[in-house]
Protein backbone atom coordinates (compact mmCIF):
# COMPACT_ATOMS: atom_id res chain seq x y z
CA UNK A 1 0.00 0.00 0.00
CA UNK A 2 2.38 2.53 1.24
CA UNK A 3 4.57 1.92 -1.80
CA UNK A 4 1.55 1.65 -4.56
CA UNK A 5 0.66 5.64 -2.53
CA UNK A 6 4.51 6.71 -2.26
CA UNK A 7 3.44 7.79 1.30
CA UNK A 8 1.74 6.63 3.98
CA UNK A 9 3.44 5.37 7.27
CA UNK A 10 4.64 2.20 7.16
CA UNK A 11 7.18 1.63 10.34
CA UNK A 12 4.45 2.37 12.91
CA UNK A 13 1.79 -0.11 11.01
CA UNK A 14 4.64 -3.04 11.18
CA UNK A 15 4.61 -2.38 14.82
CA UNK A 16 1.36 -3.08 15.45
CA UNK A 17 0.77 -5.95 13.34
CA UNK A 18 0.54 -8.76 16.35
CA UNK A 19 -1.83 -6.27 18.23
CA UNK A 20 -4.17 -5.75 15.39
CA UNK A 21 -3.82 -9.69 14.39
CA UNK A 22 -5.25 -10.17 17.52
CA UNK A 23 -7.85 -8.09 17.99
CA UNK A 24 -9.48 -8.81 14.42
CA UNK A 25 -8.40 -12.78 14.35
CA UNK A 26 -9.14 -14.03 17.88
CA UNK A 27 -10.60 -11.72 20.57
CA UNK A 28 -12.66 -9.01 18.71
CA UNK A 29 -16.53 -10.08 18.77
CA UNK A 30 -16.98 -8.70 15.40
CA UNK A 31 -19.28 -9.50 12.17
CA UNK A 32 -17.59 -8.54 8.46
CA UNK A 33 -21.94 -9.53 7.22
CA UNK A 34 -23.32 -7.15 9.83
CA UNK A 35 -20.31 -4.29 10.32
CA UNK A 36 -23.20 -1.75 12.74
CA UNK A 37 -24.56 -4.99 14.67
CA UNK A 38 -25.23 -2.72 17.78
CA UNK A 39 -22.98 -5.36 19.99
CA UNK A 40 -20.35 -5.66 18.02
CA UNK A 41 -17.06 -4.47 19.63
CA UNK A 42 -15.57 -1.54 19.15
CA UNK A 43 -11.71 -1.04 17.99
CA UNK A 44 -11.00 2.43 17.67
CA UNK A 45 -7.42 3.02 15.83
CA UNK A 46 -6.13 6.56 18.02
CA UNK A 47 -2.80 6.46 16.30
CA UNK A 48 -4.90 7.02 12.70
CA UNK A 49 -1.45 6.92 10.51
CA UNK A 50 -1.14 3.46 11.32
CA UNK A 51 -4.11 2.77 9.13
CA UNK A 52 -3.04 0.69 6.58
CA UNK A 53 -2.80 -1.99 9.21
CA UNK A 54 -6.41 -1.74 9.75
CA UNK A 55 -6.93 -1.55 6.41
CA UNK A 56 -5.75 -5.20 5.50
CA UNK A 57 -7.28 -6.88 8.55
CA UNK A 58 -10.37 -5.27 7.42
CA UNK A 59 -9.83 -7.28 3.51
CA UNK A 60 -8.67 -10.03 5.75
CA UNK A 61 -11.55 -10.67 7.40
CA UNK A 62 -14.01 -9.61 4.74
CA UNK A 63 -15.15 -6.43 5.28
CA UNK A 64 -13.72 -4.60 1.69
CA UNK A 65 -11.91 -6.46 -1.74
CA UNK A 66 -7.96 -6.85 -1.56
CA UNK A 67 -7.86 -5.41 -4.51
CA UNK A 68 -9.05 -1.77 -3.01
CA UNK A 69 -5.97 -1.83 -0.62
CA UNK A 70 -3.80 -0.59 -3.32
CA UNK A 71 -5.94 2.56 -3.97
CA UNK A 72 -4.57 3.43 -1.01
CA UNK A 73 -4.31 7.32 -0.58
CA UNK A 74 -5.86 8.10 -4.19
CA UNK A 75 -7.79 10.85 -4.99
CA UNK A 76 -11.21 9.47 -4.29
CA UNK A 77 -10.29 6.49 -2.62
CA UNK A 78 -11.87 5.33 0.14
CA UNK A 79 -8.72 4.29 1.66
CA UNK A 80 -7.28 7.79 2.77
CA UNK A 81 -3.88 8.33 4.87
CA UNK A 82 -5.93 8.43 8.28
CA UNK A 83 -8.43 6.60 9.13
CA UNK A 84 -12.20 8.15 8.26
CA UNK A 85 -15.38 7.10 9.87
CA UNK A 86 -17.40 4.40 8.13
CA UNK A 87 -15.68 5.27 4.59
CA UNK A 88 -15.35 1.79 4.59
CA UNK A 89 -17.12 -0.84 6.58
CA UNK A 90 -15.43 -1.62 10.29
CA UNK A 91 -13.60 2.18 10.41
CA UNK A 92 -14.84 3.30 13.28
CA UNK A 93 -13.46 6.63 14.04
CA UNK A 94 -12.15 9.43 11.89
CA UNK A 95 -8.66 10.08 13.22
CA UNK A 96 -5.74 12.25 12.40
CA UNK A 97 -5.15 14.41 15.23
CA UNK A 98 -3.40 12.61 17.97
CA UNK A 99 -4.68 12.23 21.59
CA UNK A 100 -8.31 12.21 20.59
CA UNK A 101 -8.79 8.06 20.64
CA UNK A 102 -9.09 7.49 23.73
CA UNK A 103 -11.77 10.22 24.80
CA UNK A 104 -13.69 9.00 21.31
CA UNK A 105 -13.57 5.44 23.27
CA UNK A 106 -14.85 6.58 27.04
CA UNK A 107 -17.83 7.89 24.69
CA UNK A 108 -18.35 4.22 23.56
CA UNK A 109 -17.81 2.79 26.87
CA UNK A 110 -20.29 5.20 27.99
CA UNK A 111 -22.95 4.59 25.58
CA UNK A 112 -22.74 1.07 26.05
CA UNK A 113 -23.44 1.73 29.71
CA UNK A 114 -26.86 3.71 29.20
CA UNK A 115 -27.40 1.85 26.58
CA UNK A 116 -27.53 -1.52 28.44
CA UNK A 117 -25.13 -3.49 26.02
CA UNK A 118 -21.93 -5.39 27.03
CA UNK A 119 -19.77 -4.64 24.06
CA UNK A 120 -16.27 -3.69 24.71
CA UNK A 121 -13.92 -1.05 23.04
CA UNK A 122 -10.27 -1.53 22.50
CA UNK A 123 -8.32 1.65 21.77
CA UNK A 124 -4.60 1.72 19.96
CA UNK A 125 -2.64 4.69 21.06
CA UNK A 126 1.13 5.04 20.02
CA UNK A 127 3.47 6.18 22.55
CA UNK A 128 4.57 9.58 21.23
CA UNK A 129 0.95 10.44 21.26
CA UNK A 130 1.26 9.96 24.71
CA UNK A 131 2.89 13.50 24.84
CA UNK A 132 -0.72 14.59 24.28
CA UNK A 133 -2.51 16.00 27.37
CA UNK A 134 -5.62 14.85 26.20
CA UNK A 135 -4.64 11.56 26.84
CA UNK A 136 -4.18 11.36 30.53
CA UNK A 137 -7.73 13.97 30.69
CA UNK A 138 -9.13 10.70 29.11
CA UNK A 139 -6.95 8.16 31.53
CA UNK A 140 -8.09 10.31 34.28
CA UNK A 141 -11.62 10.03 33.13
CA UNK A 142 -12.20 6.80 32.15
CA UNK A 143 -10.90 5.81 36.10
CA UNK A 144 -13.43 7.98 37.63
CA UNK A 145 -16.16 6.46 35.88
CA UNK A 146 -15.16 2.85 36.56
CA UNK A 147 -15.22 2.13 32.48
CA UNK A 148 -14.31 -2.23 32.58
CA UNK A 149 -15.13 -2.44 29.42
CA UNK A 150 -12.31 -0.25 27.89
CA UNK A 151 -8.54 -1.61 27.10
CA UNK A 152 -6.03 0.75 25.65
CA UNK A 153 -3.00 -0.80 23.83
CA UNK A 154 -0.04 1.13 23.70
CA UNK A 155 2.29 0.54 21.17
CA UNK A 156 5.04 1.10 22.48
CA UNK A 157 7.85 1.52 19.74
CA UNK A 158 9.88 3.93 21.24
CA UNK A 159 9.69 6.81 18.28
CA UNK A 160 7.50 9.21 16.55
CA UNK A 161 7.37 12.02 14.08
CA UNK A 162 10.28 13.82 14.76
CA UNK A 163 12.73 10.75 16.48
CA UNK A 164 13.04 8.70 19.04
CA UNK A 165 10.44 9.10 21.92
CA UNK A 166 12.96 9.05 25.19
CA UNK A 167 14.23 12.37 23.42
CA UNK A 168 11.13 14.28 22.91
CA UNK A 169 9.08 13.66 25.96
CA UNK A 170 10.51 11.16 28.50
CA UNK A 171 7.23 9.22 29.68
CA UNK A 172 8.91 6.64 32.02
CA UNK A 173 7.86 5.07 34.56
CA UNK A 174 5.16 4.37 31.91
CA UNK A 175 3.35 1.62 33.79
CA UNK A 176 3.31 3.26 37.19
CA UNK A 177 1.66 6.40 35.30
CA UNK A 178 -1.48 4.38 34.66
CA UNK A 179 -1.74 2.89 37.55
CA UNK A 180 -1.58 6.55 39.15
CA UNK A 181 -4.28 6.96 37.66
CA UNK A 182 -6.01 3.93 38.38
CA UNK A 183 -5.78 1.51 35.76
CA UNK A 184 -5.12 -2.47 35.54
CA UNK A 185 -1.60 -2.52 33.96
CA UNK A 186 -0.12 -5.26 31.81
CA UNK A 187 3.64 -5.48 30.35
CA UNK A 188 4.10 -7.69 26.93
CA UNK A 189 6.33 -8.23 24.62
CA UNK A 190 3.97 -6.77 21.72
CA UNK A 191 5.77 -9.42 18.78
CA UNK A 192 4.56 -12.44 20.96
CA UNK A 193 1.21 -13.42 19.61
CA UNK A 194 0.57 -15.80 22.79
CA UNK A 195 1.03 -12.84 25.05
CA UNK A 196 -0.78 -10.64 23.06
CA UNK A 197 -3.53 -12.86 22.84
CA UNK A 198 -3.48 -13.65 26.42
CA UNK A 199 -2.99 -10.08 28.14
CA UNK A 200 -6.11 -9.12 25.46
CA UNK A 201 -8.80 -12.02 27.23
CA UNK A 202 -7.33 -10.78 30.52
CA UNK A 203 -8.71 -7.46 30.51
CA UNK A 204 -12.43 -9.03 30.42
CA UNK A 205 -11.99 -9.98 33.66
CA UNK A 206 -11.22 -6.55 35.01
CA UNK A 207 -13.97 -4.84 37.67
CA UNK A 208 -14.42 -1.37 38.52
CA UNK A 209 -11.32 -0.45 36.61
CA UNK A 210 -10.52 0.23 32.95
CA UNK A 211 -7.76 -1.95 31.29
CA UNK A 212 -4.25 -0.76 30.02
CA UNK A 213 -1.30 -3.25 27.52
CA UNK A 214 1.77 -1.17 26.88
CA UNK A 215 3.49 -3.53 24.57
CA UNK A 216 6.72 -3.33 23.54
CA UNK A 217 7.23 -3.29 20.18
CA UNK A 218 9.84 -2.39 16.96
CA UNK A 219 9.12 0.14 14.95
CA UNK A 220 9.20 -1.04 11.39
CA UNK A 221 9.16 -4.48 12.82
CA UNK A 222 10.60 -7.55 10.07
CA UNK A 223 11.96 -5.14 7.52
CA UNK A 224 15.48 -4.66 7.93
CA UNK A 225 16.31 -1.38 7.26
CA UNK A 226 12.94 0.13 8.38
CA UNK A 227 13.75 -1.42 11.92
CA UNK A 228 13.87 1.14 15.17
CA UNK A 229 14.58 3.92 12.07
CA UNK A 230 13.08 6.93 12.85
CA UNK A 231 13.10 7.39 9.13
CA UNK A 232 10.23 4.75 8.17
CA UNK A 233 7.89 6.84 10.45
CA UNK A 234 6.10 8.61 6.96
CA UNK A 235 7.75 7.59 3.78
CA UNK A 236 6.59 5.15 1.61
CA UNK A 237 8.99 2.56 0.04
CA UNK A 238 10.62 2.64 -3.76
CA UNK A 239 10.37 -0.27 -5.90
CA UNK A 240 14.43 -1.51 -4.49
CA UNK A 241 12.70 -0.98 -0.77
CA UNK A 242 9.64 -2.89 -1.45
CA UNK A 243 11.24 -5.79 -3.21
CA UNK A 244 13.73 -5.75 -0.26
CA UNK A 245 11.08 -5.48 2.48
CA UNK A 246 8.46 -8.28 0.93
CA UNK A 247 12.20 -10.35 1.03
CA UNK A 248 12.59 -9.85 4.78
CA UNK A 249 9.50 -10.64 5.59
CA UNK A 250 9.40 -13.87 3.67
CA UNK A 251 6.66 -13.11 1.13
Amino acid sequence: MTHAAASGHPGGSLSAVEIVAALYLRVLRHDPASPTWPDRDRFILSKAHAVPVLYAFLAECGYLPFEELLTFRRLGSRLQGHSKAWSVPGVEMSGGSLGQGLSYSIGQCLAARLDGRDYRVYCLLGDGELDEGQCWEAAMAAAHYGLANLTAVVDRNGIQNDGFVKDIMRTEPLADKWRAFGWQVQEVDGHDQRQVIEALERTKQATGCPSVIIAHTVKGKGVSFMENNPAWHGKGPNAEERARALADIGE
